[in-house]
C-alpha cells in the first residue's frame, strides 16, 4: 500500500520549480515552489501528516466535513490545515488540496517566476 507522504511526495516533486529541503532537520520534508513552502510533511503522534496552505474559508469547511483534517500543526491556524493519515482518506482529494496549495503560493510569486512556471507547465 502506497503511504501518504509517498504520494504526495511523489506528486509533489512533479511540480514546476519544487525542491524538497529539511530545514528543520530529519523527520519533516519541506517541499517549496520558488523557496517558497506549499507542503511539509512529517510524523505526529505515530501518524503520517502533512501541511498544506488553503484559502481560510476552504479550512474552515474542509475541517467541518473531514475528519483527518483539522488545523495546521505549527503553523498558522487559518491559512493552513493539517491531513492525517486515515484508511477513510480519500487520495483523490488530497492531491488536489495540494495543487490548489501549490497554486495558491504560485499566486503570490512575481511576474517573472509565475511567467517561468506558465512556461514549463507547458511544456509538460
Amino acid at each position: 500500500m502506497i503511504t501518504l507522504h509517498q504520494y504526495t511526495a511523489k506528486f509533489a516533486l512533479s511540480l514546476p520549480e519544487t525542491h524538497c529541503s529539511q530545514p528543520f532537520g530529519e523527520g519533516c520534508d519541506v517541499y517549496k515552489v520558488m523557496n517558497k513552502v506549499f507542503m511539509l510533511s512529517f510524523h505526529l503522534e505515530g501518524k503520517a501528516v502533512i501541511n498544506l496552505k488553503v484559502i481560510p474559508d476552504n479550512g474552515v469547511m474542509l475541517r467541518d466535513i473531514y475528519p483527518y483534517i483539522r488545523t495546521g500543526w505549527h503553523m498558522n491556524k487559518q491559512h493552513w490545515i493539517s491531513i492525517y493519515e486515515n484508511e477513510d482518506l480519500d487520495p483523490d482529494l488530497v492531491i488536489d488540496l495540494l495543487q490548489s496549495s501549490y497554486d495558491l503560493v504560485v499566486s503570490k510569486l512575481n511576474k517573472v517566476q509565475r511567467q517561468r512556471i506558465a512556461a514549463l507547465r507547458a511544456i509538460t
